[in-house]
């Protein structure tokens, strides 16, 4: 008759038993140790399944140091940036079957830092933090017993890991795509100047004007990141009289509120004027009218990237700095290229 078991430590003295061996060296076996020799281990499984013993995850951790946990931490967990972080988070750990406890700091930093503490005390293999915008912010510190990557917002310690996306490179393959559509007379719309998006994004617009000879139509004009703020610089852009035949927003929602203001002047996207965003909000980009060419961001693939560089830091291969991924063109009909 088998005995019944759950994964506890008093099961595990029951594999040692029938097995032969000290509790310890059966622990040892089950964990693909190498300093168990193949006889043993060959013993102890085939005990292990006699029993019908399934090891318990944390008692498995506490015992070989990994707990197969990882704490995730957002500051915008309704925002639209962090969730397919998230997801990209999930799908990799998923793989590996490393279970994650999701938290909102909510933009708070005592809150953050209490959740960091909660996290560390339930011995999770590392923290993954995601940030609402691109922008530099504090470290942790460098007295964590565990690993942490930044993702999407990046530290301002050189000795951690950030992963980010390039907003300069996003900004260059936009204007890229334009002047390779036949547009020479871009301006350029942005949201905050404080904010490295906005900065960046225009850098890299500006690099490719000029790596092409040519220049910007009038200035980047900076608001807010939203469409009324696109509806309102289109509207002076139009009233200052300079010629323009592309518009490239620094988000969509940016260009949406450019858009409407175009077609309420009754001017058509894109045979005179082209449009472009930066982000690919696919519910947004899809459902404008026209729909809308944008740059995606990837960050899917940036919460998968920051995944594994996290498990990466948990083996013993840990690295330091900024990680910047690159973003990808989603050409729809807001930017047909010119005949």
């Amino acid at each position: 008759m088998k005995e019944t078991t759950s994964g506890s430590v008093s099961n595990l003295a029951a594999v040692a038993r029938l097995a032969g061996v000290s509790a310890s060296t059966a622990s040892k076996a089950l964990n693909a140790r190498s300093d168990v020799n193949e006889a043993t281990r060959t013993r102890v499984e085939s005990a292990a399944r006699d029993l019908g013993y399934v090891p318990n995850a944390l008692a498995r951790g506490l015992m070989g140091g990994s707990t197969g946990t990882v704490g995730v931490i957002t500051t915008d967990l309704e925002g639209r940036f962090a969730l397919p972080i998230l997801m990209g988070v999930e799908d990799a750990l998923g793989i590996d079957r490393v279970l994650t406890f999701l938290c909102d700091a909510r933009g708070d930093d005592a809150r953050e830092r209490r959740l960091v503490e909660e996290l560390v005390s339930r011995r999770v293999d590392g923290i993954i933090l995601v940030g609402k915008q691109t922008d530099v912010r504090p470290s942790l510190g460098r007295g964590l017993p565990v690993p942490v990557v930044y993702a999407y917002s990046m530290s301002d310690d050189p000795a951690d890991l950030s992963v980010s996306v390039d907003n300069v490179q996003a900004g260059y393959m936009a204007a890229q795509h334009l002047v390779d559509s036949g547009r020479t007379k871009i301006a350029h719309i942005s949201g905050e100047a404080p904010h490295s998006a906005a900065q960046r994004r225009s850098q890299g617009l500006l690099n490719l004007l000029s790596d092409r000879g040519l220049e910007l139509t009038g200035q980047p004009m900076f608001g807010d990141w939203t469409e009324g703020w696109g509806r309102a610089a289109a509207a002076l852009l139009l009233d200052s009289g300079r010629e323009f035949d592309a518009i490239l927003c620094a988000s969509d929602q940016l260009a949406r509120g450019v858009l409407d203001t175009l077609h309420e002047r009754g001017i058509t996207v894109p045979t005179q004027v082209a449009v472009m965003g930066i982000d690919n909000w696919v519910v947004l980009a899809q459902n404008s009218r026209p729909a809308l060419t944008t740059v995606d961001m990837q960050l899917q693939k940036l919460g998968r990237v920051a995944a594994r560089r996290l498990q990466d830091a948990t083996a013993g291969r840990s690295s330091a700095g900024i990680e910047y991924l690159p973003s990808s063109v989603v050409i729809r009909d807001s930017t047909i290229p010119r005949l």
